[in-house]
């Protein structure tokens, strides 16, 4: 897998779909065929098992209909509204006094914590639930206006252009993964896996130092940033752009299952974290070069 959420070829399969089973090769279980010399029973015997056989072996039609990308893309825009909303109403809050700047840096630390927390928690669940996704685009609001916020009063317009940047680099990948007929290969997969858990664990690591006062040249903010630093968003931004690859390839696996329509919300979730990741790396690098 790469998305923690939806990176896995069976991501929808394995939460809405079940393949009934069946023993032995022909008839159901409990069926007993006839005896070799009864020929004149062998038509009869045929018509009667390909049909079982088929009805077992296919998979069981989902109640309350089919996943589309209709419904994707619809869900998905619930989400990153929900996200989008909240974010604009912190970031006017700080920026218009009624949310005290004491608030900022916390706000920022305990989103992010919650956040990660609720997600893992969310995704985990054979149906996902619908308010939970929500509540995590609103805490991921919280976290993407407050961050936002950090920025915009050093580098005032700094917002803009990485929510442009996003967007833009967001379909610009949609675009070459379809137009390029892009097939994500079991191989392509787990490098992506790989890279992406390695540079989780390596900022979640740079974090906790950050929280007990120790700093690194991993993460820093601004035109003073060194290559480290550089180097390191230039990645995340690369990774953040192939976890959106292998998203639309689980997306289209699902959608070509015919996955429960409720796991539309699944791939919802999943394109909203792989997109706030991006947009927040993206920022990062904008500032580097602003000075």
């Amino acid at each position: 897998m790469a998305n923690p959420i939806i990176g896995k070829p069976d991501a929808f399969t394995k939460h809405g779909t079940q393949q009934r089973g069946y023993t032995g090769y022909g008839g159901p279980q409990g069926y007993a065929p006839p005896q070799a010399d009864q020929f004149n029973q062998h038509a009869q015997y045929q018509q009667y098992t390909q049909p079982q056989f088929d009805q077992y072996t296919q998979q069981a039609p989902a109640a309350g209909g089919v996943m589309t990308l209709d419904d994707v893309l619809a869900k998905t825009a619930i989400t990153l509204g929900v996200v989008t909303v909240t974010a604009i109403a912190v970031f006017l809050g700080f920026s218009n006094g009624l949310l005290p700047m004491t608030l900022l840096t916390p706000a920022v630390i305990v989103s992010a914590l919650v956040g990660l927390v609720t997600v893992f928690l969310v995704a985990g669940r054979r149906k996902l639930p619908v308010g939970g996704v929500l509540f995590y685009a609103a805490v991921e609001g919280i976290f993407v206006g407050a961050f936002s916020t950090l920025f915009e009063f050093m580098y005032p317009g700094i917002v803009t252009a990485a929510v442009l940047a996003t967007f833009v680099t967001a379909g610009v990948t949609l675009a070459a993964y379809k137009f390029f007929n892009i097939r994500v290969t079991p191989k392509f997969r787990k490098m992506v896996f790989i890279g992406t858990a390695a540079m989780a664990g390596v900022l979640l690591i740079n974090f906790v130092l950050s929280l007990i006062g120790i700093s690194t040249p991993l993460r820093e903010v601004g035109g003073g940033a060194g290559w480290i630093s550089i180097g390191v968003s230039i990645l995340a931004v690369v990774l953040a752009v192939l976890n959106l690859v292998t998203d639309f390839d689980s997306v289209e696996r699902g959608i070509a299952a015919k996955a429960p329509a409720q796991e539309s919300w699944r791939a919802a979730l999943g394109i909203t974290v792989t997109m706030v990741w991006l947009y927040v790396e993206i920022l990062r690098i904008l500032s580097y070069f602003r000075d």
